[in-house]
């Protein structure tokens, strides 16, 4: 199992943070944002692959920012799988910590 935290851009929610297990998403929560929606994407999500998340959340946006939560975690489990291959991955809020 692969832990991920994403530091999102433009969206109310300021991480997002979640577990990935080869392709399959888990644990999904966000730090920030619209309480409800915020809890009910994770529990409808877990369980999905990176691609079926893509496919439905990309390009989403919220009002004028361009972007939306559920597009930011388009994003970060793109990321996580690009980090989970990675074997010199190193977590930007681990990163916040060595300063």
């Amino acid at each position: 199992m692969f832990h991920f935290d994403y530091l999102t851009e433009n969206t109310c929610s300021k991480v997002i943070s979640l577990d990935l297990n080869e392709d399959t998403v888990r644990n999904i929560h966000f730090m920030g944002g619209c309480d409800g929606n915020l809890k009910t994407i994770p529990i409808l999500l877990d369980g999905w692959s990176v691609d079926q998340i893509e496919e439905k959340l990309s390009g989403i946006v919220c009002g004028r920012r361009g972007t939306s939560c559920s597009d930011q975690l388009a994003k970060a489990v793109r990321a996580a799988k690009i980090a989970s291959e990675d074997p010199n991955y190193k977590s930007p809020l681990e990163e916040d910590d060595d300063e």
